[in-house]
């Protein structure tokens, strides 16, 4: 008679397991995709009646996955959508893909997790593997998830059923890269629970790394995170320093770029945005409080990047001053809300914070985004994004280069603005040589 395990990996590889998405984000909803491509039968479930909805109709909600992907998808019943957990007594197969913000105290705020878990632990059974892909701190699959879904339902991991944890690596509005061909890392409780789980991604992803455990997985996504986290704080610091001896940083970058070896490019910006690069490395930083140890170099880098919105205020101040002008009173535009390029995330984005200072030195502060019409400021007001650039352009005291899509026509922004501050170098050679443009 064949093992459990044998018998869930014959169902993996020739795509009779049913498949189950928990959260159906700008991670669920690739992942399930992908999935549903491969050919297997995938039920993404969401509490957010909209989403759910949305998906039923075969209309997608996100950049990354177009309707026209979505819908054969839909009509041919290989992805199907719910709000109702019960579904989760079918499956056989369950990715967890949930939010996993920091609360305003810097501890993880664990709630998401902890109530998928509790929905998924009601329709445990024998022959499940589990994989977790939200971002978390280093034992959250052993410590939290672990004793709730196998050991409260007696349960044996490994052998009646299999946990994991594997990374989400999704980069909104990136192309080269997605769910199907960025490598996958997984990391199981156990041998079997990662054979399981690579048996299963493997189906779908193009490249699957195994590694010992669930911690050695988490730690690597962390690990990720944090190389970006710190060495964006290390330029943005090269920046205020390049200011302050009268130093070109993007002429400095740009030189060191030259490099072909040791070095790797990164550049400045008005703050760290997404849901990722500000927040996961903090849970590490938490999490090795525990252990009597301070991850000195990730409280600075959150230290010096959570300032740059401040500090980008403070240059147009100083720089409206020099015009003869104060910046209680002036009209700012600012140009880009999403936390990236031609995206429509506004996740943790600095645009949010330099909105918030602004008009708290007493601005007039519109924006313009395309990709957002509306946005709720910190204070909770909401403000529409402008319906004609140009004359908001002309309009401006000050243009606010926080995010610098594609789209816009910076050449005719320039023409048109009476004083540009650029945090991102969006005017490149133009606005180096423009009296006009103050460059971060």
């Amino acid at each position: 008679m064949a093992s459990i395990k044998t018998t869930l990996i014959e169902k993996l590889k020739d795509k009779t397991a049913r498949i189950a998405i928990l959260g159906m984000g700008y991670v669920g909803l690739p992942l399930a995709v992908v999935f549903a491509e491969a050919g297997f039968h995938v039920t993404g479930i969401d509490p957010d009646k909209r989403k759910a909805g949305s998906l039923i109709k075969g209309v997608s909600y996100i950049p990354d996955i177009s309707t026209e992907r979505l819908t054969p998808l839909v009509k041919s019943g290989q992805l199907k959508a719910s709000t109702d957990f019960s579904a989760l007594k079918e499956m056989d197969a369950v990715s967890i893909c949930v939010p996993t913000p920091l609360r305003k105290t810097g501890d993880p705020d664990m709630s998401f997790i902890l109530s998928a878990t509790e929905q998924l632990a009601k329709y445990m059974h024998k022959g499940m593997v589990v994989v977790l892909e939200s971002t978390t701190y280093p034992g959250t699959t052993r410590e939290v998830l672990l004793p709730r879904l196998g050991e409260a339902n007696g349960l044996a991991v490994g052998e009646d059923w299999f946990l994991a944890f594997s990374p989400e690596r999704v980069d909104p509005g990136r192309e080269d890269y997605t769910t199907l061909n960025t490598p996958k890392v997984v990391g199981g409780i156990t041998q079997a629970c990662a054979e399981v789980a690579a048996a299963w991604y493997g189906g779908a992803i193009q490249h699957i790394h195994l590694v010992s455990s669930a911690e050695a997985a988490e730690m690597a996504k962390l690990l990720e995170n944090t190389f970006r986290m710190i060495n964006i704080a290390m330029v943005n610091e090269m920046a205020i320093m390049c200011e302050r001896m009268g130093v070109d940083v993007w002429e400095v970058i740009e030189a060191a770029a030259t490099k072909p070896f040791g070095f790797m490019k990164f550049t400045p910006g008005p703050g760290l945005g997404g849901h990722c690069i500000p927040i996961d490395p903090l849970y590490l930083s938490w999490k090795m409080k525990a252990y009597q140890y301070t991850a000195r170099f990730i409280e600075l880098a959150s230290d010096i990047n959570t300032n740059m919105p401040r500090y980008v205020v403070t240059r147009i101040l100083e720089a409206l001053n020099e015009r003869g002008q104060a910046l209680k009173g002036a009209r700012c535009l600012v140009l880009g809300a999403a936390y990236k390029p031609d995206n429509d995330d506004i996740r943790e984005s600095p645009a949010l914070d330099v909105i918030s200072l602004l008009q708290k030195k007493g601005a007039t502060v519109e924006y313009h985004d395309p990709y957002i019409p509306t946005l709720k400021t910190h204070e909770g007001a909401e403000m529409r994004s402008v319906p004609d650039l140009m004359r908001a352009v002309r309009a401006a005291d000050v243009v606010v280069a926080v995010t610098n899509h594609a789209v816009y026509d910076y050449q005719a922004i320039l023409e048109a603005a009476k004083f540009i501050f650029d945090s991102r170098n969006a005017l490149g050679k133009a606005g180096k040589e423009s009296s006009k443009v103050e460059r971060l």
